[in-house]
């Protein structure tokens, strides 16, 4: 088969839907390496510095050469079905929501990956012309492509429900994360190192999430605090935003500021050995699509909580405990449970390691291919 992505996000967007494109486009190289690849993008942004360099000799990029004088986004949606066409691709992965206009006509089979609908489940967090733009793109992909791919059943659940698409159209494939995660460090001065450069000197709960309301961790910082014991510090990593600020603020009034580090511009080199130095990772969002910062942390071998309501029970299986994210006591009850049992630690590790094998890359790998053959 002539495989086609639309690699936008693959070679401009070093986090969530970037590490998805890569962690795709890399498996299918890898595992199913009898196919031929396409990777459609309007520009790549500064070096490759992520593994698809590793593969520039089995994945061809493809770039806007005969539309160079029009807008990018007019080619992604319009235009780009012609040099499909030409290309004679057989199958067009639109890896982010969204498949152009015109598969159709060109003769193109299409699959779009649906990574979550939060922006209809709480759209008070979004702007309104974000929802607009978002509404028209994710409804014309899940009605027109011939497949669909939902990231979790929860979010083939919401496709279903706000969209009332057939659910035998839409295939669940869990996704994984980036492979330096899935090595464990057997050199401590590299984690001591990055504790160091940040600034932790005692044993520490980890957050990794952006900075907003829906991740919780105003509710985080509370349930911390009602910790008994004192001996471990929250460290939260995330970027810029509002809500970090409103943070901020509170843990200053709270009197908890040497114990609270905020954490913004960590370079994803660094992520590692911050999960793999934690006690504890805790991640309580209120709604998520998939929940990556799980699958990390089960990689790295550290026992996690989690937030009922959404996905977040299937990313992280049996290796972690669950708490109603709206209930700090719940939550600091279960932060308390695993800091206090070495027992239970183990288990949760133990039972984590065996969860996540099954987002390794080649079982999706496999999985994607059969969905494309059967197209």
């Amino acid at each position: 088969m002539r495989i086609g992505f639309d690699a936008k996000r693959a070679f401009n967007n070093y986090t969530g839907l970037g590490n998805y494109s890569r962690f795709i486009i890399e498996a299918l190289l890898e595992h199913a390496p009898e196919h031929q690849y396409f990777a459609y993008t309007p520009k790549i942004k500064g070096n490759w510095h992520n593994s698809l360099a590793d593969f520039s000799g089995k994945l061809q990029v493809k770039l806007p050469v005969a539309y160079a004088s029009l807008p990018s986004a007019l080619w992604r949606i319009w235009f780009i079905a012609n040099d499909l066409q030409k290309d004679e691709i057989d199958i067009f992965h639109g890896l982010s929501n969204e498949i152009p206009y015109g598969l159709k006509k060109a003769g193109v089979k299409s699959v779009v990956s649906i990574h979550d609908l939060i922006f209809l489940r709480y759209p008070e967090q979004y702007p309104a012309i974000d929802r607009f733009v978002y509404q028209r793109k994710f409804r014309y992909a899940c009605e027109n492509a011939d497949a669909i791919v939902a990231v979790s059943e929860q979010t083939k659940r919401d496709i279903i429900d706000f969209y009332q698409i057939p659910a035998d159209k839409i295939e669940v494939i869990y996704q994984g994360c980036q492979p330096t995660f899935c090595q464990r460090i057997a050199d401590k001065t590299i984690i001591s190192q990055a504790l160091q450069k940040y600034g932790i000197e005692k044993r520490y709960i980890l957050c990794v999430a952006s900075f907003t309301e829906r991740k919780n961790q105003l509710r985080l910082i509370k349930a911390f605090q009602q910790l008994p014991s004192k001996d471990y510090d929250l460290v939260l990593i995330g970027g810029q935003s509002k809500y970090l600020d409103d943070l901020k603020q509170y843990v200053q009034q709270s009197g908890v500021q040497e114990r609270v580090h905020f954490l913004t511009g960590v370079p994803a080199s660094d992520l590692p050995p911050l999960y793999q130095g934690s006690s504890l990772f805790a991640y309580p969002s209120i709604f998520e699509g998939f929940g990556i910062p799980i699958i990390e942390a089960l990689h790295s071998g550290v026992p996690v909580v989690a937030a009922t309501g959404s996905c977040l029970e299937e990313a992280g299986g049996e290796g972690a405990l669950y708490a109603n994210p709206l209930d700090v006591n719940d939550l600091a009850e279960k932060m308390h449970h695993v800091l206090t049992s070495e027992a239970l630690q183990n288990r949760l590790i133990n039972k984590g390691t065996e969860h996540v094998k099954q987002f390794a890359a080649k079982p999706i790998a496999e999985q994607l291919v059969k969905l494309y053959e059967k197209l």
